[in-house]
């Protein structure tokens, strides 16, 4: 880590502190070329032919050390030598850079606290080599007394700042941070740009990636069953196999109803930190296997902390309110045929009300009379061909079960939009089950609920009018009983495949201008969200279109 922390030391903060990792091209492509250092398999250590008097020689890969009184641990990729003079060597992955020293200041203070770690082991080791994999050369290092001192002073540097905490600023406008692989967990021109606000120098930079290499597995087969084979997850029925999907462009596995897992195939998806959700053959979310939680502990301990704050829980109620409400008149405003004036200022008026609400009751209060004002004039924003006028007919919102078609469809894409959040906030850090809106209720994921609001409309609500107007799903689609009424297979399957649509689609971010997919938004706003409770930004961004 003293690499990293010398490299940015908001960075040394994220991975050692908070145990935040996430890769790219980089660090994968670091992994690959220390494929062979790091084998666990060792060489024989060659030997003397004979002569009991020759210098035992040393050839050793993947060496662990560490001391107390350096406060220093390390695995060294190679240590080269001969009797009690040794030489560590460590690989890196590009090309010699062309710089006065030889390499950059984190590659050397990483390798000088190597030669500190095996002096203090009794080795003598005054100098070490970089082995650059992208040009095969080998560069040497001679630790003197300027490096030493310098790689002392951030070791020390970095367990203060361990120790003291705040988390450090993040750089400012660095050209370091295009190559970081934390830079979407660190948004460094986010930060700046909502603390200095628009009059920063530039908008941040699109550093976020716009949308996900990997994507969800949903599997709703009844009966089926998922195995692997090698970097792939069947899915198989009757040992027939139905359908593939390789393990590094899945990002989550849904089961719908009764689909089994084999034990081989969770222990994979935990050790990849892909979750398993568990949803009813009617979509109801009900469960989820992940691997370790994450070990930002320090997060958690501030969102506990927040939550029991009335002041801090009600100002973040009022802002999901406040952008649940705004969303909702902006989608009445743009798929309603002729939207009421009266219907928009009222709207208008919830949304100052949700803003002067000075208990979370009386904000519950203002976004329930908003929801009816909204579900008032949704069957107006319908147009379904006049075949299926009256299939999808809709009087009210109802659920639980839901009786139509339409609140059917309600039903399973808020219940799809909470899965998505509680994987979210558990892949950030966030326990799922405290809110600040919400109350703590057992088995119900609060704070996903608190941040699905303003998703509500934009999301849900807009998938639900896509796929009735557009004719995708019809009556054949929708299974009726006494009082409820539910998707068939093939009518989910249909959803679904518009609900991937929808969370793949890029949107302006409204506050930082660049162009992003809805599933990276849900991130991005879960980190802003954490950098709000860790005091980095005075507010919490709330998503609004326009």
């Amino acid at each position: 880590m003293l690499n990293e922390f010398a490299y940015c030391p908001r960075l040394g903060y994220l991975e050692w502190v908070q145990g935040e990792f996430a890769d790219n091209d980089d660090t994968v492509e670091g992994r690959y070329h220390h494929r062979n250092v790091d084998r666990t398999q060792q060489r024989a250590r060659p030997r003397g032919e004979g002569n009991d008097n020759e210098v035992p020689k040393i050839h050793e890969r993947s060496v662990w050390l560490g001391a107390e009184s350096l406060g220093l641990s390390t695995k060294i990729d190679l240590l080269e030598g001969e009797g009690r003079r040794v030489t560590p060597v460590d690989y890196k992955r590009g090309k010699r850079p062309h710089v006065p020293q030889g390499a950059y200041e984190p590659e050397l203070v990483q390798l000088c606290a190597q030669g500190l770690l095996l002096r203090d082991h009794g080795y003598e080791c005054d100098e070490g080599v970089l082995f650059f994999v992208g040009s095969r050369e080998r560069v040497r290092v001679v630790f003197d007394d300027e490096l030493v001192a310098r790689t002392v002073q951030l070791a020390a540097g970095m367990r203060a700042v361990a120790a003291a905490g705040p988390i450090p600023p993040p750089l400012v406008d660095s050209p370091k941070c295009p190559r970081c692989s934390l830079v979407g967990i660190c948004l460094p021109d986010e930060l700046r740009y909502l603390t200095v606000g628009e009059g920063a120098a530039a908008p941040p930079r699109p550093l976020v990636p716009a949308r996900d290499d990997a994507l969800p597995l949903h599997v709703q087969h009844p009966g089926a069953r998922i195995r692997k084979d090698g970097e792939v997850l069947q899915i198989v029925d009757d040992d027939k196999v139905i359908g593939e999907a390789r393990l590094a462009e899945t990002s989550q596995v849904v089961l719908f109803g009764a689909v089994h897992v084999t034990t081989p195939v969770v222990q994979e998806l935990c050790q990849r930190g892909i979750p398993v959700c568990y949803l009813s053959s009617g979509g109801w979310f009900y469960g989820i296997t992940h691997g370790m939680s994450h070990k930002n502990v320090e997060l958690r301990r501030r969102q506990y902390a927040v939550a029991g704050d009335p002041a801090r829980c009600l100002a973040l109620a009022r802002r999901f309110v406040q952008a649940k409400i705004a969303n909702c008149r902006t989608l009445l405003r743009r798929n309603h045929p002729s939207p009421a004036e009266d219907l928009l200022s009222d709207l208008k008026g919830d949304i100052r009300r949700a803003g002067q609400a000075d208990r979370l009751d009386v904000l519950l209060g203002v976004e329930g009379t908003a929801a009816r004002r909204h579900f008032s004039a949704f069957a107006e924003m319908l147009h379904p061909d006049e075949s299926e006028a009256a299939t999808f007919d809709l009087e009210s919102r109802n659920r639980r079960p839901p009786r139509d078609p339409v609140n059917a469809l309600l039903s399973l894409a808020y219940a799809m939009l909470t899965r998505e959040w509680t994987v979210v906030l558990f892949s950030v850090g966030f326990d799922p089950y405290l809110g600040f809106y919400h109350q703590p209720r057992y088995g119900r994921p609060a704070l996903a609920l608190d941040l699905m609001e303003e998703y509500r409309p934009l999301i849900a609500d807009s998938l639900v009018l896509t796929v009735v107007n557009n004719g995708e799903l019809r009556s054949e689609h929708f299974a009726r009983a006494p009082g409820a009424v539910s998707l068939t297979a093939a009518g989910r399957r249909k959803f679904i495949e518009a609900y991937e649509r929808r969370m793949s689609q890029e949107v302006t971010h409204p506050v930082f201008g660049y162009r992003i997919s809805y599933r990276r938004v849900l991130e991005v706003q879960a980190r802003l969200l954490a950098r709000h409770l860790s005091d980095e930004i005075s507010e919490y961004p709330s998503f609004t279109t326009r």
